[in-house]
Formats: structure tokens, sequence, C-alpha cells
């Protein structure tokens, strides 16, 4: 299973080969609920792109995509959701997100503004033990390979909030990491869809360097 690439994690800084048979690949989410879940196109393999580059990780050229209730969900440690709408999940999707993130699984939601209400409410029936808790800047997931010691970055102004990261803990791992006001995800598109300037856009991959190789880390078994 892809979990077991972990071990390369450990040793991908600086940038070592692996074979590219033992390549890994981020999931994104495939929701019901009239949300466009398939939004950014570009934003997944341009920063799996920027992962094999920037660490010497082996990554496939495009994510896979899952819905909760697929068989292969529990093969992807990372998974990825976005989209402007609703989300909304049905008993028996609730209950798989549920073993997922209990038995290790990492989920990323990133809010590209319209996402917040629905996803708040939908996470909070799949881990009801748990709450959205404000990350600090000093948490680990801000520092696994670049040093963001202003935490989150800012992508886009939206409301022009401050960029909030909130995760929800299990024994202390983290197993949901939520981007509100932030929109890594356009961030990590091709250059020309949102013209973000350069800095701005080298921040959200950097971001978005870490967290793959923090979700990475903690599927260690």
């Amino acid at each position: 299973m892809i979990w077991t690439l972990v071990a390369a994690v450990v040793v991908a800084l600086p940038a070592p080969m692996y074979p590219a048979t033992d390549s890994i690949t981020m999931a994104r989410l495939q929701y019901d609920g009239g949300g466009d879940w398939y939004a950014n196109p570009s934003s997944l393999p341009n920063l799996l792109e920027a992962i094999r580059d920037r660490t010497g990780i082996p990554t496939r050229s495009r994510e896979a995509t899952v819905t909760p209730l697929d068989p292969g969900l529990r093969d992807h440690p990372y998974l990825y959701m976005t989209g402007h709408g609703n989300v909304r999940f049905s008993a028996a999707e609730r209950a798989a997100l549920r073993g997922y993130l209990l038995s290790g699984g990492f989920l990323h939601a990133d809010d590209n503004y319209g996402l917040d209400e629905s996803f708040r409410r939908e996470i909070a029936a799949v881990l009801p033990e748990a709450e959205l808790t404000l990350l600090p800047a000093d948490h680990p997931v801000f520092h696994t390979v670049y040093d963001l010691d202003d935490g989150l970055p800012k992508v886009h102004e939206h409301d022009g909030q401050e960029p909030q990261a909130l995760g929800m803990f299990v024994g202390g791992r983290l197993a949901v990491f939520y981007s509100f006001e932030s929109d890594l995800g356009d961030g990590w598109e091709d250059a020309d869809v949102h013209d973000d300037l350069p800095d701005v856009r080298e921040q959200a991959i950097r971001m978005g360097v870490n967290l793959v190789v923090f979700a990475l880390g903690q599927a260690a078994p």
C-alpha cells in the first residue's frame, strides 16, 4: 500500500532518487450536494510536480479521484477537497470518511469561497467528538520543509479576513486540516489562471509541500 512510502519521506531531503513504481499521488474527493468538487483542475498536478522537484519524493503526474465509498479510499494517505458550493455526505459516506480518518487518513479541506458552512456541518457529523481548532504558526505543519513563520498564507481576498488554518485531532494526530480564507488551490493553479503574484503562488506551493510531507509523515503505521 501507498502508506508504506512514508519511509521515503524521512530520507527524502535533499532530493534522493526513488523508483518510479513507488510514486505517490493525492486523492481528490468527489462529493454530492451541488458543490464543484472538481474546481482548480491544474492545482494538484502542479503541486505534485513541485513535491517531486523540491523534495525528491516520487509523485504521479495527476491526482486520483475518489468518492467517500470508493474501495480504494484508504490507499491514499492525503485526501483533498475543495469547491465553492454545498457539500453533502450520506450516512454511509460519513461512516466511511470517519473510518478513513480514524485509521490514519488525512483530509485537507480547502475553502474555495462558498464551502465553509456546509463543510463545517458535515465534518462535525463525521467527527462529532473533535472540534475545529485554530493551529498556531509554530505548529510543525508550517515548518516541515519550509518555515512559514506567519502560518497559512493568504492567496485570495474573499471576505478580507485573515487566513485561518484549522485542525481536528484524533488521538493527538492531526486528521483534518481546513484552510479557510486562504484559497491555496488557486495559488497552485497555472500562473495565468488567476494572475496571482509570483510570491503569493510561491507561498501557496510551499504550504502545499509542507502539508503533503507532514501528512505522509503521520501515515506511518
